[in-house]
């Protein structure tokens, strides 16, 4: 069965079995009063993540128990290690080349050239939490891109540390300035990079599905 209509099918089965209808379960979601009926009636053709887990809460069941099996069939990404903020982390690419452990690919992002780290410690709260996961493209293995400077950066220092900051230029060409995530944590200035990524996307520790 296509994945959008296994979705639309199990939505409506819990509706009926809640002895609800579809318009009460999308305004206590907060959505509009014919999103859930979109969703059914496949208007709605890619219903977001949000939405679901939204909708599940009302209906009182776990999103997998709405997206289960529908999602088992997402291309999956390698997570390469672990990256923190504030506490140095030694363990980036800690896996070989694609050989590390998987999660499915989010819904947004096409999985080709996509590479996902998971944040440690609590030194990027409250923006990132520990186990959550940032998702990135590397252009290139040394490299900062244009494009990145300015960002929210996954990036390794030359001497192997993993880090999360915002890339600003530094003082000199070759030399950058790491801004802190978090406001009470520490800065660091004319830092060389080996390379630099924009985050893409983030997903949360609970809507991240390991495989």
């Amino acid at each position: 069965m296509e994945i959008g209509q296994l979705i639309a099918d199990r939505i409506s089965a819990l509706v009926k079995e809640r002895g609800t209808n579809n318009r009460a379960v999308a305004l206590a979601a907060g959505m509009s009063p014919t999103g859930v009926r979109d969703i059914v009636l496949r208007k709605t053709k890619n219903p977001t993540l949000a939405n679901l887990v939204r909708i599940a809460e009302v209906l009182e069941v776990d999103v997998a128990d709405i997206v289960g099996e529908a999602r088992t069939s997402r291309p999956t990404v390698a997570i390469a290690g672990a990256v923190g903020a504030g506490a140095m982390v030694p363990v980036f690419d800690a896996y070989e080349k694609g050989d590390g452990p998987q999660v499915e690919c989010p819904a947004q992002l096409s999985p080709h050239g996509i590479v996902a780290v998971e944040i440690v410690g609590d030194s990027m709260e409250p923006i990132y939490s520990a186990g959550d996961l940032l998702f990135y493209t590397r252009e290139s293995s040394d490299s900062v891109p244009t494009d990145a400077v300015g960002h929210r950066c996954v990036c390794e220092d030359v001497d192997g540390m993993g880090w999360v900051k915002q890339v600003r230029a530094g003082s000199a060409p070759g030399l950058f300035n790491l801004i802190s995530l978090n406001p009470g944590a520490d800065n660091q200035h004319d830092v060389e990079l080996k390379w630099a990524a924009r985050v893409r996307l983030h997903l949360p520790a609970d809507l991240a599905r390991r495989v």
